[in-house]
């Protein structure tokens, strides 16, 4: 029976972790569809693609083309566009569509968290008197910063921020995690900075600037989670095997 055809929406850890687990598998020939956004991506055990589809009505040619018998959406949990038109082409195109998600982090006792609703509640939050803010959003998102020329800047992301923030006070690093405890500590006391804007990513690669903040006593604005589109979730890559087999399992009986 030939394998069944399989498309992987990644760009996360959990997708590349899922990937590398399937790689091997006869009964599943998996293609791992990545945005394109960075310009490094790491690489990756199973054939991929980079690029978006068109909007809903591409990913539904694609799906048909391809022969697609199943979806993981293993994409970023703010990656809310590729999500929606995901389960948009899967309903249109009758083809089971699963979510693998991380679950998103608690806030523990000795957390200053602030929670906002996109960048420019957390702009809002942040108030008129300087402050010296880390901003770990990925370069996408920063720009909006750029209101708010006030504010010292230090910026992390994966790829540089080109062109710079218009603002008169911004430094930048690239990096990709994980980070370690100690050398968020040190990079935040470094720089003196009293205030962390984050994404609520969920996983262990990029929670050391959390728990550094909360050792330091440092406010984290918390960039709200979109919700997934409603469908099956699961929260870990073995979850997401456990689906896939089924499938297997019902395609063999039939």
């Amino acid at each position: 029976m030939p394998a069944l055809p399989v498309l992987l929406l990644g760009g996360t850890g959990e997708a590349r972790d899922l990937a590398g687990r399937l790689a091997a598998r006869i009964d599943l020939s998996v293609i791992l569809s990545l945005a394109g956004r960075t310009e490094r991506p790491a690489a990756q055990p199973v054939p991929a693609r980079s690029g978006g589809f068109g909007g809903v009505a591409g990913l539904v040619r694609y799906l048909a083309d391809a022969r697609i018998a199943a979806v993981v959406d293993a994409t970023h949990p703010y990656a809310d566009t590729i999500s929606r038109h995901a389960a948009l082409a899967c309903a249109e195109a009758g083809v089971p569509r699963l979510v693998l998600r991380r679950a998103p982090w608690a806030p523990l006792a000795g957390d200053r968290w602030h929670t906002v609703a996109d960048v420019a509640d957390a702009i809002t939050a942040l108030g008129a008197s300087p402050r010296r803010v880390f901003l770990a959003i990925g370069r996408n998102a920063v720009r909006g910063f750029e209101a708010a020329p006030q504010h010292a800047y230090l910026v992390r992301s994966v790829d540089p921020v080109t062109p710079p923030l218009a603002v008169p006070d911004a430094g930048y690093l690239t990096a990709r995690g994980p980070f370690a405890l100690e050398d968020e500590l040190a990079l935040l006391r470094m720089h003196r900075i009293d205030a962390v804007v984050a994404k609520n990513s969920g996983g262990p690669a990029t929670y050391a600037k959390i728990a550094a903040a909360r050792r330091l006593g440092i406010e984290v604005l918390m960039l709200r989670r979109p919700d997934p589109p409603p469908g099956a979730a699961v929260a870990c890559p073995e979850a997401a095997i456990v689906w896939l087999d089924a499938l297997v399992a019902r395609r063999c009986a039939g």
